[in-house]
């Protein structure tokens, strides 16, 4: 580790602990040529693959988005945001575990889908309504009847 005062490549640790989140390693260090103490943080890195879009565009993965449009779908009803952000998480681990450093925004989209679904069911058909571009009265109904139907979805 570069001593960020004088940049010598050489440092010794000095002590090491658990930040009180559990999260990351706490390591004070010190610079063997200017003496001066400094702290490094060491947390785990997990990379969320990048979204390939309709329109072949690419992009990196913003659980915010995902969140904002979740919100949309889920606007006025009456979901916990708590609930809503333990679902933004379990899409991302499911991102995670897939192992791919890209995927579609129609896989996104799908699982958004299945977890408007477990959420709230007006949400589930105002977010699908959009995903698959509606075009009439008809393409609702189906999207109901899917929803209600488990072995069609």
């Amino acid at each position: 580790m570069k001593c960020p005062f004088c940049h010598h490549a050489d440092t010794q640790v000095i002590d090491s602990r658990i930040t009180e989140e559990g999260d990351a390693i706490r390591r004070r260090r010190k610079c063997s040529a200017c003496e001066r103490r400094f702290t490094t943080y060491e947390r785990a890195e997990l990379s969320l693959p990048v979204v390939a879009k309709r329109n072949g565009t690419r992009m990196d993965f913003d659980p915010a988005r995902l969140r904002a449009s979740m919100g949309v779908a889920l606007r006025k009803r009456s979901i916990p945001m708590a609930q809503v952000d333990a679902a933004v998480q379990r899409i991302e681990e499911k991102l995670q575990l897939t192992g791919e450093r890209e995927v579609s925004s129609e896989t996104i989209g799908e699982l958004v889908m299945a977890e408007l679904k477990q959420l709230d069911q007006v949400a589930y058909v105002r977010f699908a309504s959009v995903y698959k571009s509606f075009k009439d009265i008809r393409e609702f109904v189906e999207a109901i009847d899917e929803m209600n139907d488990p072995d069609r979805g």
